[in-house]
């Protein structure tokens, strides 16, 4: 009985510990999201300026229309999958990556994964993978992977090897758990812009069609970098959904366990009543040898 005892107070003890640990990885991670969510305005920001640029830019040359692109079943479609780099995020990566499935992309697709759990789910779901990196641990990485999936987009690119770019990446809804956007990247539309018609026309050193295409590339790398920001604060509040049922599974534990030393203590405490009732008794009955009077 003993030994029953001290094996449960000991898993009472891990499983006390376990409950530090859940709490703390879900204020880390309440933490992460609200800092992410508080950086998307500063993103959006820059997006706007750029947006304005852009009209600006497109006062200087009417060529801006895009070419006709080629036909959807001959080109060659990338999709950039913004999943999560670490655990403890329960089925995120799996909504993921089936909105990845059920999204019809005609013609020949492959997909960047960004997020090393999301890259194992992909190929668990047979995924064309072209190319792959980690996702980001701090709101303060982002603008370093939005870098590095610029210039492999754009090398693909210019190889030829990409005519259509579009990006599916998470949303943080905290009252129906997680939301899952597509945006397209490329062909770049510039109709989306307003002319802004500015009078006298602003001054340039490079040409309108550089200028614009520069302006673009600025404009796509601040998306990826609000793709990025909003996956980590949903992945991030998928991580805080897991830890409050992790946390509810805990205590149900804790309860189970604190009921069975409670059961095993009042076991052990009436067994040993048991022994000394029954060794007082013994006593009891035990002849005594009479006196011998001197």
């Amino acid at each position: 009985m003993s030994d029953k005892l001290s094996e449960v107070q000991s898993r009472i003890a891990s499983v006390h510990e376990l409950e530090t640990v859940v709490g703390a990885m879900r204020g880390i991670a309440a933490a992460r999201s609200r800092e992410a969510r508080s950086r998307l305005d500063g993103i959006q920001a820059c997006a706007d300026i750029i947006g304005t640029a852009i009209g600006d830019a497109l006062t200087l040359d009417e060529r801006h229309a895009p070419e006709p692109g080629p036909d959807a079943r001959t080109e060659t479609q990338l999709v950039i999958i913004f999943c999560a780099e670490q655990g403890f995020v329960g089925t995120f990566n799996d909504h993921v990556i089936d909105a990845a499935l059920k999204s019809a992309y005609p013609g020949n697709t492959e997909y960047f994964v960004i997020g090393g759990r999301g890259v194992a789910v992909a190929a668990e779901h047979g995924l064309k993978l072209a190319w792959s990196t980690a996702m980001v641990a701090h709101a303060d990485e982002v603008a370093a992977l939005a870098d590095r999936i610029t210039a492999e987009l754009y090398r693909r690119i210019e190889s030829g090897s990409t005519t259509r770019v579009s990006m599916l990446h998470a949303v943080p809804e905290r009252s129906t758990g997680i939301d899952i956007v597509t945006r397209p990247l490329l062909p770049f539309d510039f109709k989306r812009f307003a002319v802004t018609g500015r009078r006298p026309a602003p001054l340039i050193t490079l040409a309108p069609q550089r200028l614009l295409a520069k302006l673009a590339e600025e404009y796509i790398y601040a998306q990826l970098c609000a793709a990025i920001m909003l996956s980590f604060a949903a992945e991030n509040e998928a991580r805080m959904r897991a830890m409050i049922a992790a946390r509810s599974n805990v205590h149900a534990t804790l309860d189970q366990l604190i009921g069975s030393f409670r059961r095993l203590r009042q076991e052990e405490i009436t067994s040993e009543i048991v022994e000394l009732s029954a060794g007082s008794l013994a006593a009891d009955s035990t002849p005594r040898k009479p006196r011998v009077l001197g």
